[in-house]
C-alpha cells in the first residue's frame, strides 16, 4: 500500500511542543486542541487595544 501524501509540514504542537499529527494538525492530540480552544474562548489570545490620544484633525477641538 502506498504511503499517504502529507499536505501540511510537520511542526511542533503549539501547546506542548511534541510533533503534530495529521489528524489534529497543528496539534499533537485532541487534548492540546481542546486546551487551545479553551484559551480562545477564555479570551487569552485577545490583542490589547491602544487608544489614540491625539484629536482628529477633521473634528473641531472640544470647548473647555
Amino acid at each position: 500500500m502506498a504511503e499517504p501524501v502529507h499536505l501540511r509540514p510537520r511542526r511542533p504542537c503549539p501547546i506542548c511542543k511534541k510533533p503534530s499529527t495529521q489528524k489534529f494538525h497543528p496539534f499533537c492530540s485532541k487534548r492540546c486542541a481542546e486546551i487551545d480552544l479553551g484559551r480562545w474562548l477564555g479570551g487569552n489570545y485577545a490583542i490589547p487595544a491602544v487608544e489614540n490620544e491625539e484629536p482628529d484633525e477633521d473634528q473641531p477641538p472640544e470647548a473647555s
